[in-house]
């Protein structure tokens, strides 16, 4: 090998270990790993940035502005509500979650899939009390099986059919692959609902009872249930209201009556008024919630339009012009364009309506105002400490149907060939800011920079393994130990993509094991069906490392894991896939 190829293997190695047992952000790893490649003239600098010019990662960087689209419309929420549900385990919550990934998964581009869902999911691990790091995986893991299912799956087969057609082959329908496909599929959404889930790191729940010793400030709220919304008719069970992460529902208000003390199986009726205690983070949450808006009728007389509306957090002074007046008789939206959502005092629950409250010296309030309240009442003699809350604009539910007509249209046109994902999400980001379904500012803050600079680092260095001629090498001596064996070449060569795959990106380690693949059928004067397919899956079941795979390396940083949570149950799903792949292979394509 050449004196680059052996820098390139050393560099790859080191940013696995520094991975493996460092703390530093994965980016800053990856990035100096690219960075040693450059100065040592492995890579030249158009090569070292190249990936951040990648179709896929600008898709990627794109699909956050959809996202940001669907979230502050409150459309996410409506999606995923009724699929996801409220499940009482986490077993059950993991099942729940298998189904739409993988079948999405098998007709979709797994990684804006992915994208879309890491925030749904994080939020509806809050929900229903089970850390995210029980749930991010998994989600990767559910994204990459159903990719392998049709050869639209994932842009591997693509490239792999691509190159069989380049070859004078015949191409390959949608369904080809899918008995192969779907054996891989049903063994490893097994192995991960019966034996994965236990390997996965427990991750950091914090209960509700530590979250309020360690923050007092309980807020009192007012939701009302939407007629005919997602959870008019529905038990409080079943609408998923009762186990809220540091949120309590203390009663009803119903026709003039109050239902206190909640029964689980009590139905909520459209126009119920339920009244909540909790925490800020919660109440927030809670404005999230299909089906729910709040009370106050003062939101909705608000001048400005929803998508530029805050939240802010602002205590009560002493000299307050309103104080010791209830909030109805002060007229607080007339005086000051804001409207006030929930109410904290000393940490003491309120049993009173919010328009009802007394305002007192001390108070805190939770507000739904313009950003230019926070500017304009900063020095005033009425508030004291008053700070806007990031990434807690209320959802503009009027814009929830162009959300998902924007995202319909962005799936037709990727699915049908008009446009590329690339172009499809695009497009799709444009409409959400020129439908003003987000604003431009919650737009950004939805971006993830350190995520995007970890993936073209990421593939700065299977450039590196590339171009210095390093996975060549590796491919010529593994090809000089297949023999003459047809089963024991296809187990070697599903391996090695295997291992290259966790190295480099998918498709790179697709395209330099193909002809070392095709080529080792035709010596052998064997069908290449099976190589072909065993190569596909190979490239695209990559569990061991958040580098061997787009999706991992996503969910990577979203849910605080280490480098080793991913070869804890990681390499035991690789050898489940690969096990089941190289049995149904040669038995649907005979050798």
């Amino acid at each position: 090998m050449s004196p680059d190829a052996w820098i390139s293997i050393a560099v790859v190695l080191a940013v696995f270990a520094a991975l493996a047992r460092s703390q530093v952000a994965p980016y800053l790893v990856l990035l100096a790993g690219v960075t040693v490649l450059m100065l040592t003239g492995v890579l030249t600098p158009a090569a070292a940035v190249a990936g951040f010019s990648n179709e896929g990662l600008l898709t990627v960087g794109a699909l956050f502005v959809v996202v940001a689209g669907l979230r502050q419309t409150g459309a996410l929420a409506t999606l995923t509500q009724g699929v996801l549900g409220h499940p009482k385990s986490e077993w059950r919550a993991q099942a729940r979650l298998a189904l739409p990934v993988m079948l999405s998964s098998a007709f979709l581009n797994n990684t804006p899939i992915v994208a879309m869902m890491i925030p749904v999911i994080k939020d509806w691990s809050q929900r229903i009390s089970v850390p995210a790091s029980r749930m991010l995986i998994p989600l990767s893991y559910f994204a990459i099986l159903g990719g392998t299912c049709t050869l639209i799956g994932t842009s591997t087969n693509l490239v792999v059919n691509g190159l069989l057609i380049e070859r004078g082959l015949p191409g390959m329908g949608l369904f080809d692959i899918a008995p192969a496909g779907l054996a891989v599929a049903t063994a490893g959404l097994l192995f991960m609902l019966l034996v994965g889930r236990h390997l996965l790191p427990a991750g950091k729940q914090v209960d509700a009872a530590k979250r309020a010793a360690d923050n007092p400030r309980e807020y009192a709220v007012e939701m009302e249930v939407m007629p005919g919304g997602a959870v008019a008719e529905k038990s409080i069970e079943a609408a998923g209201l009762r186990h809220l992460p540091s949120l309590y529902l203390m009663e009803i208000h119903r026709d003039g009556e109050i239902i206190p003390c909640v029964d689980p199986e009590q139905r909520l009726k459209g126009g119920d008024q339920l009244v909540f205690v909790g925490l800020v983070d919660s109440i927030i949450d809670l404005q999230r919630i299909a089906g729910l808006q709040p009370a106050t009728k003062q939101v909705f007389r608000l001048k400005a339009d929803a998508s530029r509306r805050v939240m802010a957090e602002a205590v009560v002074s002493p000299e307050c012009a309103i104080i010791n007046r209830t909030i109805r008789d002060g007229r607080f939206r007339e005086r000051y364009n804001a409207v006030v959502i929930a109410v904290s005092r000393n940490g003491q629950r309120i049993n009173s309506r919010i328009g009802d409250i007394e305002l007192q010296a001390g108070d805190s309030l939770l507000l739904e105002c313009m950003p230019s309240f926070v500017e304009r009442n900063r020095n005033s003699r009425d508030f004291f400490l008053i700070s806007q809350l990031q990434d807690a604009a209320p959802p503009n539910r009027s814009r929830a149907p162009v959300a998902l007509l924007i995202l319909a249209a962005m799936v037709g046109l990727a699915g049908s060939g008009l446009l590329s994902m690339l172009e499809a999400a695009f497009v799709a980001a444009g409409g959400m800011l020129l439908g003003r379904c987000c604003s431009q500012q919650s737009a950004l803050r939805q971006i993830d920079l350190p995520l995007l600079l970890a993936i073209a680092a990421a593939f700065g260095l299977g450039r590196g393994l590339s171009d210095s001629g390093a996975a060549g090498y590796l491919a010529q001596l593994m090809q000089s130990m297949t023999g003459g064996n047809p089963m024991l070449s296809l187990i070697l060569i599903y391996v090695f993509t295997a291992i290259l795959t966790e190295l480099v990106t998918n498709n790179a380690a697709a395209v330099i094991v193909f002809p070392i693949a095709y080529s080792t059928a035709e010596t052998l004067g064997v069908n290449p069906m099976p190589f072909m397919v065993a190569l596909m899956i190979g490239a695209s079941a990559a569990f061991a490392t958040p580098l061997g795979y787009q999706t991992n390396l996503m969910v990577y940083g979203a849910g605080n894991y280490r480098f080793g949570d991913f070869l804890k149950v990681g390499l035991p799903m690789n050898l489940v896939v690969g096990v089941t792949a190289l049995i149904v292979c040669p038995l649907v394509w005979p050798f």
